[in-house]
């Protein structure tokens, strides 16, 4: 018989709950099969920590004495440009976001080493964090210039806003050439010495409910440490994307947006990466729990990694 999210939800009050990971859910459909265990399972947790560079923060500064419309201008967090086309005090930090002067086409382990992922790892940190900002005055916003040091406590509002992450599958890539490449996926070594690919496997969020029978917009999600919600449809989500019978897509499919209060998360979710010759990124964690309704979501959980 198949189970309600308000069922589920109301064994979580009473602490009654059966929760297990996607790795044990496949020991469990293995051994007990897939109808069994939507019996006696309420909800698999998934998870994956990766790099996931469509990912960055939007802050509300507050106003200075006297007020400045940083909107229209430049501003500045810890020497790494943030996006102010929005209104006064309103900015934007992408985690690929790297300082004006850094050596964009070097490729060697030096370059590289500081952007926005690694500001917005310092600023959930709790750590001081350099404003500086230039604007062209107004009769209403007369100061032109800014620089003052800002805290994560301090600020009105510190939100993650990420319009790609959680990939529900991706490729993997090699290099057939005769030279080392510096790509995304980590620096490949020529002639086919390796392979990366970046993919949770058995624990992916997105390829455990392929799809999206108990995802969807307003899933409360783990976000960098905290709460988070999926917003929306990620950017370059696919889900005709061609798969195999059992959901499985073969190879980049649905993408989910996700938001989060940023004053709730940790830097150990959080993680500013530098990616070799490339350029820098932030490594987050997300989790997202499956409620087991029925027989076919069980299978789903198990059937994830193995075909």
């Amino acid at each position: 018989m198949a189970k309600t999210i308000k069922e589920i939800n109301e064994k979580i009050r009473k602490g009654e709950v059966v929760v297990v990971t996607a790795e044990e859910m496949i020991d469990i459909v293995e051994e007990k099969g897939a109808k069994k265990a939507s019996q006696e399972v309420d909800v698999v947790t998934t998870g994956t920590f990766g790099p996931m560079c469509s990912s960055g923060m939007y802050i509300n500064v507050g106003h200075a004495k006297p007020r400045i419309k940083i909107g229209g201008g430049k501003c500045y967090l810890n020497n790494v440009p943030t996006y102010a086309g929005w209104a006064a005090v309103d900015i934007y930090l992408g985690c690929t976001a790297l300082p004006d002067d850094d050596p964009r086409n070097a490729v060697h382990p030096g370059a590289f080493k500081y952007g926005g992922g690694h500001v917005i790892q310092e600023f959930v940190a709790g750590k001081d964090i350099l404003l500086e900002a230039e604007a062209y005055g107004t009769d209403c916003y007369p100061r032109k210039k800014l620089k003052v040091w800002i805290n994560i406590k301090d600020v009105n509002e510190a939100v993650l806003f990420n319009p790609r992450n959680c990939y529900q599958n991706y490729n993997i890539a090699v290099n057939l050439s005769e030279k080392t490449i510096y790509t995304y996926m980590g620096i490949l070594k020529p002639r086919l010495g390796n392979a990366n690919y970046c993919s949770a496997g058995q624990l992916s969020p997105l390829l455990n409910d392929p799809y999206y029978e108990t995802l969807g917009i307003g899933t409360k999600i783990f976000l960098g440490g905290g709460i988070g919600y999926v917003a929306w449809q990620g950017t370059q989500h696919n889900p005709t994307a061609k798969r195999k019978e059992n959901g499985v897509p073969c190879g980049g499919a649905g993408t989910l947006a996700v938001i989060g209060d940023l004053k709730q998360m940790s830097p150990e979710w959080l993680r500013g990466t530098t990616m070799t010759g490339y350029g820098v990124t932030l490594t987050v964690g997300i989790g997202v729990p499956i409620p087991i309704l029925d027989e076919e979501i069980a299978r789903y959980t198990y059937r994830g990694e193995r075909q």
